[in-house]
């Protein structure tokens, strides 16, 4: 039997899914639901469903990431949208990051077992879990994530206490595998990505002569100069100092 956890903020679907769909019959079991993201990922997390059947239309919730974060850490898991949001390029992204099917409502029972199937088909062509790579889904579905872990790093380098797992909450995969995904997409680690995020700030501020250096180290989430002076050597090959008198030079 297959596992499955169902996620959606409309209590009356979930009731309506656990007990109108013949999951006994589709070779499935539900042993999970939640109505909210934070609450589902946190359960698929704690139970590796095989199965999770959501909604992307959530409060506090960005369904996209959710969904690329959830085919990057579980490739094998099979994953189905139903939702009210009608938009066909949200959709084709969801099917780029590995959804199986999107599904709108309301949708009827057929489109639903058809779905299932669709999902335990796909389950029961998986080779042994040792025997796996990474498939074109779960690669792009990591891209994903990068892609929006650096988005939400450069808006945010500046505050002084941002750490790996802010990032990771941010893009709902956990800090392990944040970091995996970071060193694979960039080839970099995530106090590096930072550092050089931090470091080409401080360069645009150096570039006002009337901010003092301390003052740029506070602006760009440094505690104390020193520290920022050797940062900034590490990634720009000279002191702050050096930089502006480069540059005003020029």
């Amino acid at each position: 039997m297959y596992r499955v956890i169902l996620v959606d903020d409309e209590r009356l679907i979930i009731r309506g899914l656990s007990s109108v769909v013949p999951w006994q019959k589709l070779g499935c079991e539900v042993v999970g639901t939640a109505y909210d993201g934070s609450t589902g990922l946190r359960l698929i997390r704690e139970l590796q469903p095989d199965i999770v059947l959501t909604d992307i239309r959530m409060p506090n919730m960005d369904g996209l990431t959710m969904l690329a974060a959830l085919h990057s850490e579980f490739p094998r898991m099979q994953t189905s949208v139903l939702t009210a949001y009608r938009d066909f390029d949200y959709a084709r992204e969801a099917i780029h990051l590995g959804v199986c099917r999107y599904l709108l409502k309301p949708s009827d029972m057929n489109e639903l077992t058809e779905a299932i199937r669709q999902m335990t088909a796909r389950l029961d062509a998986l080779p042994p879990a040792r025997e796996e790579e990474p498939d074109a889904s779960s690669s792009a579905a990591g891209n994903y994530v990068v892609q929006m872990a650096l988005e939400y790093m450069k808006a945010h380098a500046a505050e002084p206490h941002l750490s790996l797992n802010d990032v990771a909450e941010h893009v709902y995969v956990s800090q392990w595998h944040l970091s995996k995904l970071l060193n694979r997409e960039t080839g970099q680690s995530f106090f590096d990505l930072l550092g050089g995020m931090r470091i080409e700030l401080a360069k645009q501020l150096l570039a006002n002569p009337a901010l003092r250096v301390h003052e740029v180290a506070e602006q760009t989430g440094y505690a104390d100069v020193a520290h920022f002076s050797k940062s900034f050597k590490k990634f720009a090959g000279c002191t702050p100092g050096e930089y502006r008198n480069r540059s005003a030079g020029r």
